[in-house]
């Protein structure tokens, strides 16, 4: 998967792989609505990963497809926020249950490999999430906008670093 271009796959088949910053298994602290997984999210902030290695500009488009369901595409940019564009589609969908839509999962190699990952915390009008690997491997700071203010990048950064992720690489932004 050193080759992949997501956000959240490049830890998908890395997941269990030892020296990621592990913080705390957490659960997700708010709902977040079935809506949540549309649109497009600009990666901020990750725990470095060997499947994101060179990858800048990272974005995540959602499309919902109905039942929890979703189709995924990530668009990574290798070596700069104006580097050749590299594309993953996939899909996934929400897990049933008590997870109030907070908890998704993703296939990945036509399926053969399947990983779950947990919305921790959100900003209360969904502007930015803090999307995590249960198993505390792997933490994203997701946007809506390439470029957060201010001071929601850092109330959502001192989130980061309250649910035990200090080791954080800031990739590139697209041009505005």
């Amino acid at each position: 998967m050193r080759n992949s271009t997501s956000i959240l796959f490049g830890a998908a088949l890395s997941v269990s792989i030892a020296g990621a910053a592990l913080a705390a298994a957490q659960p997700p602290a708010k709902p977040v609505s079935a809506a949540f997984y549309s649109g497009k999210w600009y990666e901020i902030a990750r725990t470095p990963n060997a499947g994101q290695r060179d990858c800048e500009a990272a974005t995540t488009q959602f499309t919902t497809e109905g039942s929890g369901g979703f189709k995924v595409l990530q668009i990574c940019r290798r070596g700069s926020a104006s580097g050749a564009a590299k594309t993953f589609n996939t899909t996934g969908k929400i897990v049933a249950g008590a997870s109030a839509n907070a908890k998704f999962s993703m296939s990945f190699l036509g399926g053969l490999k399947t990983q779950e990952y947990w919305v921790l915390d959100r900003a209360n009008d969904q502007s930015w999430a803090i999307m995590a690997t249960p198993g505390g491997n792997y933490v994203w700071l997701l946007s809506r906008q390439a470029v957060m203010a201010p001071s929601a990048k850092a109330t959502a950064l001192a989130r980061v670093k309250a649910l035990g992720y200090a080791k954080l690489e800031f990739p590139q932004q697209p041009p505005v």
